[in-house]
């Protein structure tokens, strides 16, 4: 695996299927976000393909990863939008409308997406996603869209593609500040995540019940949107560990609620 952030990422790759992190294109104050794809057979899905400024440059590389996929023909068919912040749905009107792809959000955030924006002529092929979560087909491949509310959004999913045991947890792992693309010294890269996850993530009791789900899938790499992948079933099991070990969001700042003062 290679940590060049310049370049793309294989996370996983065989005849006819690939994993690939793309590559670092944020820059200046706004938050790094990644963007990941998924491609079967020559069909893709974008995950989180971001705001306006990584825009032109996700796209192309989205392309042209499609066009040198092992199947003619490549083409985008999912954009998957975990949830509703811009750095996930900003864009999502540009791709819409250069691309002939579905996109799939939560149900609570239908209704919110097209303030981004989009198109009277994209709208029809923005999706709802219901709170059981549910499966996308990506040529060959069934792709499990598994719920996770409230960690952060009230309507949150995640992606688990069984083919490369990878599942692609949202703002869930995410890490601000680190250069690197893989988690090597979980202790290490614990401040990089720690304080975001106890003021983001919705409860305690939202996080263990999480995990208790996840363990029933065979994961060999937790996939953030923002910073390090954790990989191998080790460092899989260090994070659920870590994340049902601590109070976060209403557990903290329901007792810290109290009118400003001078």
């Amino acid at each position: 695996m290679t940590t060049n952030q310049n370049a793309p990422v294989i996370l996983y790759e065989d005849a006819t299927h690939k994993n690939v992190l793309l590559p670092e294109y944020g820059e200046g104050v706004a938050v790094q976000a990644n963007q990941h794809l998924i491609i079967d057979k020559g069909r893709g899905m974008i995950l989180d393909p971001g705001g306006h400024k990584v825009y032109a440059k996700v796209l192309a590389e989205t392309m042209h990863q499609l066009h040198g996929s092992q199947a003619s023909g490549g083409f985008l068919e999912h954009i998957f939008l975990s949830h509703q912040d811009p750095d996930i749905v900003a864009a999502v009107n540009g791709w819409l409308m250069t691309t002939d792809a579905t996109a799939w959000v939560s149900a609570l955030w239908v209704r919110f997406v097209p303030h981004f924006g989009l198109d009277r002529l994209v709208i029809d092929r923005l999706k709802p996603i219901s709170d059981e979560g549910g499966f996308l087909k990506l040529g060959d491949t069934e792709l499990m869209l598994v719920p996770a509310h409230f960690l952060h959004s009230p309507g949150n999913f995640q992606v688990y593609d069984p083919r490369a045991k990878i599942l692609y947890t949202g703002d869930l792992g995410a890490s601000i500040g680190r250069e690197y693309r893989e988690v090597k010294d979980f202790d290490d890269h614990l401040p990089a995540m720690d304080g975001f996850h106890r003021r983001y993530m919705g409860s305690r009791s939202m996080m263990t019940a999480w995990v208790k789900m996840v363990r029933q899938l065979d994961i060999e790499c937790l996939a953030p949107q923002h910073g390090a992948c954790f990989r191998g079933k080790a460092m899989v099991e260090r994070f659920y560990q870590w994340a049902e070990s601590f109070d976060c969001g209403v557990d903290v700042m329901a007792g810290k609620l109290a009118l400003p003062s001078h």
